[in-house]
């Protein structure tokens, strides 16, 4: 099959691609994948010229985080490699859902880095660090503690995605049960025992010690738990959060730590961020807030560049690229 010529790429920095992570090695990486197209790197939109402008009409793929900002400047955009592996902010724009532009995302970034906070929570919460780390800020020697014990336990991942599946990978090699509920229950996992589809949520909230939140953010799972999904934890359970905020109201889990009807969350996304000063969970026992990190890590920039470098050699063959954002479905 003759490969496809990519005429132009465009490379807008954000907070991720930025001078100072954006190399000349990823960027050598990129024109070897794709030899003869013209790049344009764009650092910010205080440098987007005229001789930017003109250029752009053979920009035919983009790479960055906000496609929905620059879209309406690329009239001949076809694909967009997104930074990021949620899209849910980039979907609300209507031109971007309209235009006929395949989006992919960086699912699979952020799997380890994420997979390994979920755990530290577990670890933090299971052995009351948490507690012993406000004791010592305060300087007190207290050896009064809630300590257990995970080896046995339940992880309960609502999504099963390569977030989910990773975190139940780590999970199931510390001897823990894990069960999962995915839009399609009959998509098996390795690492998950048992799998409920999304109108067993109840079932499964039922019999977990851990819930780990891990779906996408979408019109479909916004406020997915709620006072009712709480209801039915254990009392001793823990809910961990590293989706999306939107997936748990707020309100009602803040009821929840309050009148002790689970034990405790582990949040590092929220309805709002920054997590407003005056909320509750800051000062809450049972809580441990991380803002918006669980994502973090030294190798993000160079697992970005390899699924986008993957994606090109596809683009170019005619091949299915990976990542495919359904437009529809919101991931």
């Amino acid at each position: 099959m003759k490969q496809k010529k990519i005429n132009g790429i465009g490379i807008f920095y954000n907070f991720i691609m930025r001078e100072e992570t954006f190399t000349e090695r990823h960027m050598s990486l990129i024109r070897d994948a794709a030899p003869g197209a013209e790049v344009l790197t764009v650092k910010n939109s205080d440098a987007w010229t005229e001789s930017m402008a003109a250029t752009s009409s053979n920009c035919e793929v983009f790479f960055g985080l906000r496609v929905d900002e620059w879209i309406e400047k690329l009239p001949n955009l076809h694909w967009a490699q997104l930074a990021s592996a949620g899209v849910d902010w980039v979907l609300k724009s209507p031109v971007v859902v309209e235009r006929d532009v395949i989006l992919t995302n960086a699912s699979g970034v952020h799997a380890i880095p994420i997979a390994e906070h979920v755990l530290a929570l577990v670890f933090a919460f299971s052995r009351n660090i948490n507690q012993h780390i406000r004791s010592q800020v305060q300087g007190k020697w207290d050896r009064r503690s809630s300590i257990t014990e995970i080896e046995g336990t339940t992880l309960g991942l609502i999504g099963v995605g390569k977030i989910g599946e990773k975190t139940a990978e780590k999970a199931r090699a510390l001897n823990m049960k894990v069960v999962g509920v995915r839009r399609n229950p009959d998509q098996s996992s390795p690492h998950v025992e048992k799998m409920f589809g999304p109108n067993q949520l109840h079932d499964m909230l039922a019999l977990c010690d851990w819930v780990v939140v891990a779906a996408a953010g979408t019109a479909e799972t916004n406020g997915l738990i709620g006072e009712a999904e709480l209801g039915v934890m254990k009392q001793n359970a823990v809910i961990i959060n590293i989706a999306r905020g939107s997936l748990i109201q707020e309100k009602a889990l803040i009821q929840a730590l309050q009148e002790k009807r689970i034990a405790g969350a582990g949040l590092d996304v929220f309805e709002t961020e920054p997590l407003p000063a005056d909320s509750p969970l800051w000062e809450m026992p049972n809580v441990i807030i991380t803002p918006h990190v669980a994502g973090g890590t030294p190798y993000y920039i160079d697992r970005l560049v390899d699924i986008f470098v993957e994606n090109l050699k596809r683009y170019q063959a005619g091949e299915p690229l990976i990542n495919v954002v359904d437009k529809t479905l919101g991931y």
